[in-house]
């Protein structure tokens, strides 16, 4: 997102965050329901391009979200997307978008409410190394011929009872409504969502070895230190890297391996 739309979306994030601070707000109602106007305003192109038209005024589009959503979804889910076309949006999809974090970051809240936030954040980077493993699982989950009450069936076979309800909840979402994004993708925003929760960084550590709790704790001090904010680790094992780690953040990679300064080693010996 750019221009407005960035600004949209921070207001909406503002407004969501007052909204669940109230602990008598069902954030998991919240996230469904959002969802489904996720889903509606996907599917119908039009609804999303008045609801967005910079010619409408923003309280006149607000009414027009009410008496669609009015009978269909709770009293919050209607005032929060009422205060977001009000705003305006770059492009109509961006507040399908907008909409669709909002609904993730219900059900984060609900997680975190319970304590689980941790956990769902270490399910989402697991389950997304599985599917990035086996080529039959990705084709099941993505096949677009495949209906989706299938793919939701499988996904709670695989998480039913192995994961925590809220993960259960987002993937199975993910699956079923990817909106144009690989699934793979769609894992890893959901995980930088959850670490926002927490306004921390995630590094993606990479060892040839598991590396000791101890190891992870120094890690972790040592890149908090660094980057000024908590720094949530996603262990990952390649025996390929040979020694050493490799940690990348974002865009940002710290490569401390052995097969680095190997191949850093070959490129001087070529030059």
């Amino acid at each position: 997102m750019n221009g407005a739309s960035r600004e949209a979306l921070a207001s909406a994030r503002e407004r969501l965050d007052a909204l669940t601070d109230n602990a008598s707000v069902d954030a998991a109602k919240l996230a469904e329901e959002l969802a489904a106007v996720t889903a509606l305003l996907d599917r119908e192109v039009s609804l999303r391009r008045v609801l967005t038209d910079p010619a409408q005024a923003g309280e006149a589009k607000a009414e027009l979200a009410g008496r669609l959503l009015g009978s269909q979804v709770g009293g919050e889910t209607v005032d929060l997307v009422a205060g977001m076309v009000r705003s305006r949006w770059s492009q109509s999809r961006d507040l399908v978008d907008g909409i669709e974090e909002l609904a993730y970051g219900a059900d984060l809240v609900a997680a975190q409410r319970a304590g689980a936030l941790d956990d769902v954040e270490d399910e989402l980077f697991r389950f997304g190394r599985i599917v990035s493993s086996s080529a039959e699982l990705r084709s099941a989950l993505t096949d677009r011929r495949a209906d989706d009450t299938a793919k939701a069936g499988l996904i709670r076979s695989l998480l039913g009872g192995r994961a925590n309800p809220v993960t259960e909840r987002l993937v199975v979402r993910l699956v079923a409504q990817p909106r144009g994004r690989s699934l793979e993708a769609g894992l890893d925003a959901l995980a930088k969502l959850a670490a926002h929760r927490r306004d921390r960084l995630v590094a993606v550590v990479t060892s040839a070895v598991p590396i000791s709790e101890t190891q992870k704790q120094r890690l972790g001090a040592a890149l908090t230190s660094l980057y000024g904010r908590q720094v949530h680790l996603n262990l990952d094992v390649d025996p390929e890297v040979l020694g050493g780690v490799q940690v990348r953040i974002g865009d940002e990679v710290i490569n401390g391996t052995i097969s680095e300064r190997l191949d850093e080693a070959t490129r001087r010996m070529a030059g």
